[in-house]
């Protein structure tokens, strides 16, 4: 029997020692006492699963509710354009995706920051002179979403912090929780049809935060900022020297009474890294094609940003190829009518639920001007049997199989949030089930008081 003493890196001065007994004269060899790690199972989530948590998901998970059997469910809550089948993408858009499927040539892997051809072809149809674009402005990404974080990530260390709108999209916060970083939520004010309170914003900034985002045009509230107030926001990321995170997912999706301005046309001097994609314009977000624009005129990003943005790209090999041989021509011969077609049903929506809901005693809705949403108020003081939002949606799901997202999922309570995507029909039959609801439920001042003292 021959014994070794084996020493085994570890921390400290002593590191661990290994007696270690070898029987040699035969053909078994056994592993005698071992003074040191003693094996065991111990698999635990990570600290950055843990830290993930989206907000949405858990509000409507914990609504515990059935509707009610005797009226068809309308879901206005999903904020994804194809459910009903009332607004398919282009034939053309079609077309190219299965022309590239047939031709064979899109099978591979591309670069991580996608095929030199498609970020030209993005660069191409987003250049303009007041925000002039190349090849190498654009990476392209397994849609917005995963744009979002990208730029959340190169732009943000864990401990630092970023600004977020409120109510904003749920997303940001699933995101920087998850990385470390610290969310502050500045206001928008329903008054002014979801402007900014830029004194609010502008009082979050200190040594730590990292980005600023602006949602523009809005989910949830629909709404679209005019130029000036656009450059306001410019005014204060350029006083504060705070890069913008720009979600433009909405972008061009506006109606007629109302013009979109990317936001880094109206800046030469702020970095801005701009996100989009396919998804909502194009009706298409299975598709999962998004883009990062990055703006940087005055070389603040520098090559840091560019080739962090390159590095983390790295770590998944990029979107769809299938769907990146296609981009150029779903860009630029999309015929102008399929987006004016598209508009229009929205704004006709966005026209009767708006006018259908203001004549509802105890509801507010706030006007949008583009996206695909609008926001209602909810006067919880002539609902004094509902404690906030959340019942309040629960309840119109269990009576009248009406499905709208508690605005408490973008951290704005009392309000909830109405997809207007669905067909007409539809939007006609659940605003009356919605006043119905409210017509049965609604307190006036003295009721709501009379309920109060009972309680």
């Amino acid at each position: 029997m021959d014994s070794y003493l084996i020493q085994v890196n570890g921390p400290g001065d002593h590191a661990p020692l290994l007696d270690v007994h070898l029987k040699t004269n035969g053909n078994s060899m056994s592993l005698g006492k071992v003074k040191g790690r003693k094996p065991r199972w111990a698999v635990r989530a990570s600290e950055m699963s843990k830290k993930t948590f989206n907000p949405v998901r858990a509000i409507v998970d914990s609504m515990k509710v059935e509707p009610n059997p005797k009226k068809a469910m309308i879901s206005l809550s999903l904020g994804d354009p194809t459910v009903f089948g009332n607004l398919p993408t282009n034939d053309e858009v079609t077309r190219a995706v299965k022309e590239v499927l047939d031709s064979g040539r899109y099978n591979g892997y591309a670069p991580s920051v996608g095929y030199q051809s498609c970020r030209e072809a993005v660069a191409a149809y987003y250049n303009c002179p007041e925000a002039p674009l190349e090849a190498q402005d654009v990476i392209l990404t397994s849609g917005c979403s995963q744009a979002i974080e990208l730029a959340l990530a190169v732009l943000a260390n864990p401990g630092q912090n970023i600004l977020v709108p409120r109510p904003g999209f749920s997303l940001y916060k699933t995101l920087a929780l998850s990385m470390g970083i610290e969310v502050k939520l500045y206001n928008l004010l329903p008054e002014k049809s979801w402007e900014i309170d830029l004194k609010h914003l502008e009082s979050l900034v200190d040594e730590k935060t990292a980005c600023l985002i602006v949602n523009n045009p809005s989910n949830p509230c629909g709404s679209v900022f005019s130029k000036s107030h656009l450059q306001k926001i410019l005014a204060v990321a350029s006083r504060q020297c705070v890069p913008i995170l720009a979600d433009e997912i909405y972008g061009d999706m506006v109606f007629a009474d109302c013009k979109y301005e990317p936001i880094a046309t109206l800046s030469t001097n702020v970095p801005i890294l701009s996100c989009g994609g396919l998804a909502k314009r194009w009706l298409v977000p299975g598709w999962r094609m998004g883009w990062i624009l990055i703006h940087d005129r005055r070389d603040i990003f520098g090559n840091e940003i560019r080739d962090g943005l390159l590095r983390l790209s790295q770590r998944i090999l990029g979107p769809c190829t299938i769907v990146q041989g296609a981009l150029e021509r779903i860009l630029h011969q999309t015929p102008p009518e399929f987006y004016h077609n598209t508009l229009s049903i929205l704004k006709s929506n966005a026209d009767l639920c708006y006018a259908a809901l203001s004549a509802i005693p105890g509801l507010q809705p706030v006007r949008p001007a583009g996206a695909m949403y609008l926001m209602v108020e909810i006067e919880m003081e002539h609902f004094p049997e509902f404690e906030n939002d959340v019942e309040f949606t629960e309840r119109l799901i269990s009576e009248q199989s009406v499905f709208c997202l508690p605005a408490t999922c973008f951290e704005y309570p009392n309000f909830f949030r109405v997809v207007i995507t669905v067909p007409e029909e539809m939007i006609l039959e659940a605003c009356s089930r919605i006043q119905e609801f409210c017509e049965m439920h609604y307190q006036g001042a003295e009721g709501a008081q009379d309920l109060e003292c009972d309680k």
